[in-house]
């Protein structure tokens, strides 16, 4: 595991983008898996900027997400698919086809984890996993439990999270309870994984993660056991 300390979170940004900006120049058709966010929003925003600058070029570029709510839909301006053609997708040249999202409106939402299970599994592998982190460690929507949930399936939303994303929402009663997210084998396949963290407030659950115990009560703790991992963290989340 390597670790880059930086002074703020706009310098956080900047070098997690320039470790996607390098991949995309070696492999212009990589498959990136994206988070959502505020952690990770000045992240797109370099990347938007070397597109427009003509350094980058996403027109080959496949993306999976690692999570959607359950029922919502992608017109919701709180949905994560709304969030990244905001985001990102709107704003360089991607093809829509290629970016692929878990649908949160699905009927049957077994079945959606399955298909998006094996949509992952149809794309080769993902090259480069971004990834934030809960105030409780969780890492997609992957929540503290008694065991590491293994594929794409929904979770019940643990408290803690819905309260630190009732900002996003007009009311905190709006918060979806459900959601579907990649699990914790899909995000430890990925060759590559970058963990973005900043801010304070994330201190003590960061020095868990990266020097703790290996537990499913702290998700983010399995990433010690992945061969290639990047935590680029600012100094005021490294504190702890």
């Amino acid at each position: 595991m390597k670790i880059i300390r930086t002074k703020n979170s706009d310098e956080m940004s900047r070098k997690a983008a320039n470790i996607f900006f390098s991949k995309l120049i070696s492999k212009p058709s990589a498959v990136l898996g994206l988070a959502t966010g505020g952690t990770v929003v000045g992240l797109y925003k370099n990347l938007i900027e070397s597109c427009k600058n003509g350094d980058l070029d996403f027109s080959e570029v496949k993306t999976v997400n690692l999570d959607e709510y359950v029922g919502i839909g992608s017109e919701n301006g709180q949905s994560y698919r709304y969030y990244m053609d905001n985001n990102l997708f709107n704003q360089v040249n991607i093809k829509r086809e290629n970016t692929y999202l878990p649908n949160g409106l699905a009927g049957d939402i077994s079945a959606e984890c399955a298909r998006y299970n094996e949509l992952i599994e149809s794309l080769g592998g993902i090259d480069i996993q971004l990834l934030g982190l809960g105030l409780n460690g969780h890492i997609g929507f992957n929540e503290p439990a008694d065991a590491f949930a293994s594929v794409v399936h929904a979770v019940d939303l643990d408290e803690s999270t819905i309260e630190a994303n009732a900002r996003f929402f007009a009311d905190k009663n709006d918060v979806p309870k459900k959601a579907i997210t990649m699990g914790i084998q899909n995000i430890m396949r990925a060759k590559k994984i970058v963990l973005c963290v900043s801010g304070k407030q994330k201190s003590k659950i960061l020095n868990e993660v990266l020097f703790g115990d290996i537990t499913p009560r702290v998700p983010g703790s399995v990433l010690q056991l992945h061969r290639n991992v990047i935590v680029v963290a600012d100094e005021d989340a490294l504190e702890g």
